[in-house]
């Protein structure tokens, strides 16, 4: 069976946890899929990009360079699907085959969490929320910079979270 050692998209290295490659044969055809469990930051960043330049370190030391489509797998982890269709299947003999009437599919969220991922790299999102303070409150938020601001709210929160925990 063939492993992934890395991947690179359009030239930057990804951080992979766990992945699947595989030859998926259809009455159309074959097609190399390649399904990846990455991290929320990268999904959003390759979700509306249709196709991505993708080379693939293979263990073995093959290096497969290929125009690949995107898919955005939805369910319980960040995933993406990468596939591009394949016309000679010579050198992909070594690969596992997943016909399209099979119902076994590659699992690879076993043993991984979302909390393991964001470990590595949690995502940062913009909130806005309305408050009511006192006066002298406001002021001083208004005040402080948006950096600040972030530094405080995030450590409230885990103080916060701490004292539940403790509860």
């Amino acid at each position: 069976m063939v492993h992934v050692k890395s991947v690179t998209i359009d030239g930057e290295s990804i951080h992979v946890y766990r992945n699947a490659v595989y030859i998926f044969e259809s009455s159309s055809g074959f097609a190399l899929e390649l399904d990846l469990i990455v991290s929320e930051v990268v999904v959003k960043k390759y979700k509306n990009v249709e196709n991505l330049i993708v080379e693939l370190e293979l263990e073995d030391g093959r290096i497969i360079n290929s125009i690949m489509h995107v898919k955005i797998l939805s369910g319980g982890l960040p995933q993406l699907n990468l596939f591009c269709e394949l016309d000679d299947i010579q050198e992909y003999e070594d690969f596992k085959r997943v016909n399209e009437n099979d119902s076994w599919f590659p699992n690879i969220e076993d043993g991984i969490t979302i909390e393991e991922i964001r470990k590595v790299e949690m995502p940062i999102e913009d909130v806005s929320f309305k408050l009511n303070l006192p006066i002298d409150q406001v002021e001083w938020i208004k005040k402080q910079k948006k950096k600040s601001l972030n530094e405080i709210f995030q450590e409230l929160i885990y103080e916060y979270w701490e004292k539940q925990d403790s509860k």
